[in-house]
């Protein structure tokens, strides 16, 4: 199949073009700078995978948890392509997306998102279940809720870092991190195809991204409220 995917959810921004077996895959470490790079990323993305836009038969994206800039840009952008060429959007949880390439893993699965402020967007996995739904957790909520295992693997562009913050408190599980990970964008592909296959239905017009908490923005509105 033929699709577009966009790993939003950090400010590591992902853009990928399949055309069938062949992928283009770029990655842009560019911070704040997302606004100005999107839509020629995208552009070039579908070019270099041998493909026009009407060429198209689904888009992908991780629909949220994470980054307010980068899920509103990157979704603007897609549902502009939607409605400009009739072409399906599908979205992702963030952490779904991040942990997809270890579902068939025999141990419990922490997929994290740092959310600042000592918090994490965080989803845990057990045997293809997700047992702890995507929220907004303090640090101290998944470590009570890690406490029985006897491994886990941590996954997300933050597992490094959240594996530190918390093994020392856990040191009878024995907590692991890969060196490299698989892209999110693969798993954004083979999830929206999955997605098809079984007829699911892609995101409405009104659909947004999942916010799990509100934006800097909306906290100080409330507070001067």
């Amino acid at each position: 199949m033929k699709g577009l995917a966009i790993d939003c959810a950090v400010s590591r921004l992902t853009i990928a073009a399949k055309n069938d077996d062949y992928k283009f895959i770029s990655v842009y470490d560019i911070g704040m700078k997302q606004s100005e790079t999107i839509v020629p990323a995208i552009d070039l993305a579908i070019n270099k995978a041998g493909l026009n836009k009407t060429d198209l038969e689904y888009l992908a994206i991780t629909a949220g948890p994470g980054s307010f800039t980068g899920l509103r840009l990157a979704i603007s952008a897609l549902k502009a392509i939607e409605m400009a060429f009739n072409i399906p959007l599908y979205g992702v949880s963030s952490l779904d997306a991040y942990s997809y390439a270890y579902k068939n893993f025999s141990i419990p699965v922490l997929s994290a998102i740092d959310a600042n402020k000592n918090k994490y967007y965080a989803a845990i996995y057990e045997n293809q279940e997700k047992v702890l739904e995507d929220n907004d957790y303090d640090i101290s909520f998944i470590k009570e809720n890690i406490k029985t295992y006897e491994e886990l693997l941590i996954c997300g562009p933050d597992a490094n870092k959240l594996k530190e913050i918390i093994i020392e408190d856990n040191k009878n599980i024995k907590i692991s991190t890969l060196v490299f990970e698989p892209n999110a964008v693969e798993s954004l592909f083979e999830i929206a195809e999955y997605k098809i296959l079984n007829k699911e239905s892609p995101l409405k017009d009104f659909d947004g991204p999942i916010y799990l908490r509100a934006s800097e923005a909306e906290i100080k509105l409330q507070e001067n409220q």
